[in-house]
């Protein structure tokens, strides 16, 4: 019977992805067009923007793109009123854009530390904010999902990351805040927390063998795991299906962090 089966569909939903035109953004921004969503991809630049929209377009999807600096607060915010104007509301933020920057303590500088912290979780807030503004104004009532993307290294310590940890547990914070606040309105707040994926923010990582060997045996999978295998994860988020999910961080690790 129809009222069964669990509803993936999003069918007629705006999604904006940020850092979506390459990476873990690239995969999910994908898989969301996939099952039905017009995703919003966005990035500093237009070029490779453009580049993914054309080819989700080419695979039979909906996409457009955004072009603005998430840490740049007035462009942000000008930035995400415009794709929910354009689009006539917004119903999905996933929160990725990010970089990273591994440096021993004594090297790490305060710049260092805050251009991460500023680009992964204040510039998150910023737009999660307005985000639920323009949730609780779409048509037909409050709606919508936030989902952002942490790491494994919010909960299990690595050296040489400070700032990226730390924003990464930050964001794992305030999903559960946004979970509390706005959670009665419709609006749902969660995080995913991928392990080691072969993307290019990992590349000095996959250069050194002894280290992909590492994670290739502490990992239960026994490898490393491709990006389209966090499709699956925001997708359910984002889903009708998760209507009932809040406040969660779901880790895709292949069980790294359940075993000793």
């Amino acid at each position: 019977m129809d009222e069964w089966k669990p509803n993936f569909s999003l069918d007629g939903r705006v999604v904006l992805v940020t850092g979506g035109s390459r990476g873990l953004g690239q995969a999910m921004a994908r898989a969301l067009a996939a099952s039905g969503a017009t995703v919003v991809l966005n990035g500093r630049s237009c070029g490779p923007l453009e580049q993914e929209r054309d080819a989700i377009r080419a695979a039979g999807y909906n996409a457009d793109f955004a072009a603005f600096a998430v840490d740049d607060a007035a462009a942000a915010k000008a930035g995400i009123h415009e794709v929910a104007k354009r689009h006539g509301g917004l119903y999905g933020l996933v929160n990725n854009a990010g970089h990273q920057r591994r440096h021993p303590i004594e090297e790490m500088t305060d710049e260092a530390f805050e251009d991460v912290v500023a680009v992964h979780l204040t510039a998150a807030f910023r737009l999660m904010r307005e985000a639920v503004a323009i949730m609780r104004a779409n048509p037909g009532g409050p709606i919508g999902r936030i989902v952002s993307t942490s790491s494994v290294t919010a909960s299990h310590g690595r050296k040489n990351v400070y700032p990226y940890a730390a924003a990464k547990s930050g964001l794992e914070a305030m999903a559960r805040v946004g979970a509390a606040e706005f959670g009665a309105e419709g609006i749902t707040c969660n995080a995913i927390a991928p392990g080691y994926f072969l993307t290019e923010i990992n590349t000095p990582l996959l250069d050194d063998k002894a280290f992909t060997d590492w994670v290739t045996g502490r990992t239960p999978a026994g490898r490393w795991a491709d990006p389209s295998e966090l499709g699956g994860a925001v997708t359910f988020l984002m889903s009708p299906a998760a209507s009932y999910v809040n406040g969660h961080v779901l880790v895709v690790d292949g069980g790294m962090t359940a075993v000793l």
